[in-house]
């Protein structure tokens, strides 16, 4: 199995592993914070978030009384939001690789994401005004979880779920709604253009609702995955030896796929579309930690906040014009896809 041949990482090398990301993850927060068209220094950033959270506003004399609502109302809900949808999609994103033993799957593999789209354009093409800013979020969840269930049917047979079969009915199922979207854009007239916008994903206008409900999903995700990553490890080594070993590889498989398809709603219902972070970040920290899922999980979830929220940086503070990060993550996340994708083949070919 191709998760068996990376390395393994020491205990003590992998604990330090985990501190360094969770110290950049810190770093890089402050500093986005602080970055934008009002510029704040990172003491003044630092002093606003101890005065809000313990309730000293004597930290925050002499500072410039637009800076607290600036980082508070602004830019610390988009800051955190972006960290923990990027955490959500590769925690998802090494759960998928590990249960179907692919290195090409991702959150987006079983169509999840074409639910989730199709949901909210539909939300954007009926103008529903009675839920107010959450008819999309509301919609898109709807739309992502209606998707899982209908893989889930196609790809069962005999009550047992098939990992290649898992793919095939994502695929299908994705093509039929990603045609329905189309359908949608044809009818939309002048909605068309928000309905564009959104499926290339957006952390703009996020609220502390979204930064709490997004990490509630995910850190109860996480809980899980860090529960099951025992059994996530000697699911790699195939059925037969998983049972042997008394483990349930449909219980476990089922577990696993519903909490990181779950896991991937939440995230993309809060910030549309944004491909491929699930994909590179499960191969560079196996790289860097080995593949043992209990300490991937952590070391994927870390570097995949730091990741998203150092590409939306990039797109709201240092682009000269503010682009979709969807698209941002698309330039970097399509050559490493296909070098990952040629990899396999030369592996094949050579093993």
């Amino acid at each position: 199995m191709w998760i068996r041949k990376e390395k393994r990482a020491a205990p003590q090398t992998g604990r330090a592993h985990l501190i360094l990301l969770g110290g950049m993850l810190v770093l890089v927060i402050i500093i986005a914070t602080g970055m934008g068209y009002m510029r704040i220094s990172a003491g003044d950033v630092i002093r606003i978030i101890f005065s809000g959270v313990s309730g000293n506003h004597g930290l925050i004399a002499g500072i410039n009384k637009v800076f607290p609502y600036v980082v508070w109302d602004v830019r610390l809900p988009r800051v955190l939001t972006a960290a923990v949808v990027g955490a959500g999609l590769s925690l998802a994103g090494v759960v998928f690789q590990g249960i179907l033993l692919n290195p090409l799957a991702d959150p987006y593999t079983l169509g999840i994401s074409a639910g989730a789209a199709f949901g909210a354009s539909i939300a954007l093409l009926l103008d529903i005004g009675s839920l107010g800013i959450y008819s999309v979020p509301l919609f898109a969840f709807s739309g992502a979880v209606a998707t899982l269930f209908a893989v889930m049917a196609l790809s069962t047979s005999g009550g047992t779920i098939s990992s290649n079969n898992l793919i095939l009915s994502g695929i299908i199922v994705a093509a039929i709604l990603s045609a329905g979207i189309s359908f949608i854009k044809y009818v939309a007239d002048e909605q068309v253009s928000i309905i564009i916008f959104w499926l290339m994903g957006s952390f703009g206008s996020k609220t502390w609702v979204d930064v709490f409900i997004t990490f509630s999903f995910v850190f109860i995700g996480f809980i899980i995955c860090i529960f099951f990553a025992r059994d996530l490890n000697i699911m790699s080594l195939g059925d037969r030896s998983a049972s042997s070993l008394g483990i349930n590889p449909n219980r476990t498989r089922l577990t696993l796929l519903v909490t990181a398809s779950m896991i991937t709603a939440v995230c993309v219902s809060v910030s549309g579309i944004i491909g491929f972070v699930g994909l590179i970040i499960p191969h560079l920290m196996r790289f860097i930690v080995g593949s043992d899922s209990r300490r991937l999980v952590p070391a994927s979830a870390l570097a995949g906040a730091i990741l998203l929220l150092s590409a939306d940086t990039v797109t709201r503070a240092v682009l000269p014009t503010e682009i979709p990060i969807g698209v941002l993550t698309a330039l970097i996340g399509g050559p490493f896809f296909c070098y990952i994708f040629k990899k396999r083949q030369t592996a094949v070919q050579s093993g």
